[in-house]
């Protein structure tokens, strides 16, 4: 019958499935190593949320820092990041997975940049 005889596909070993090419790893290294805040996500509600709840963070603490919302996979994965939304305060990723509230986010905005 041939029902036990099938072959398992083969997975890549690559966080995107395979379809990075060293220029893109590179872009996403070289966006990784820059400083200031960054919700990583697809735009969906809940990164936006976030978002919004990070602008009210740094409003209140008084920064004027813009904040980069990062929709590229290649990008997210190259944090490491499997579970969107993420926060990222100065290259460290500080959340993920959860809309944090905005004295969640002032917290760790604070603990990162003291």
């Amino acid at each position: 019958m041939g029902l036990f005889s099938k072959k398992k596909e083969e997975t890549k070993s690559c966080c995107c499935g395979g379809n990075c090419t060293p220029e893109t790893m590179a872009q996403a290294e070289t966006a990784k190593a820059a400083s200031g805040v960054k919700v990583l996500g697809t735009g969906c509600a809940k990164c936006n949320a976030l978002e919004d709840a990070v602008r009210a963070a740094l409003t209140e603490l008084g920064m004027d820092t813009t904040i980069d919302h990062v929709t590229d996979f290649t990008q997210i994965a190259a944090y490491g990041v499997m579970t969107t939304p993420a926060l990222v305060v100065d290259g460290k990723v500080v959340s993920y997975g959860k809309v944090l509230k905005k004295d969640e986010a002032k917290a760790l905005i604070q603990k990162v940049r003291t």
